[in-house]
């Protein structure tokens, strides 16, 4: 688990969801991995410095992932860092 981690919310099956968090059950669904990964990587480039665009574009090129769900993981990430 990285040491960056940013923890992945609790979404209770049925319940509605607003703002990035939304797409986490389909992103979990299409890559078929726990939210709590992507979570980490994105975690762990934005403490390393890196921004938004940048891992944004390393999720897409990286790992397949398309542009709203790799928005979607660095902008919950990028908002729980800096609250």
């Amino acid at each position: 688990m990285s040491t960056n981690s940013v923890e992945a919310p609790d979404i209770k099956p049925g319940e509605k969801i607003k703002g990035p968090a939304s797409y986490f059950p389909s992103i979990t669904e299409k890559y078929g991995e726990p939210i709590q990964h992507w979570l980490n990587i994105a975690a762990d480039e934005i403490v390393k410095g890196k921004r938004h665009s940048e891992v944004v574009a390393m999720l897409k090129e990286d790992h397949g992932m398309g542009h709203g769900h790799a928005n979607a993981i660095v902008g919950y990430v990028r908002a729980k860092l800096e609250a």
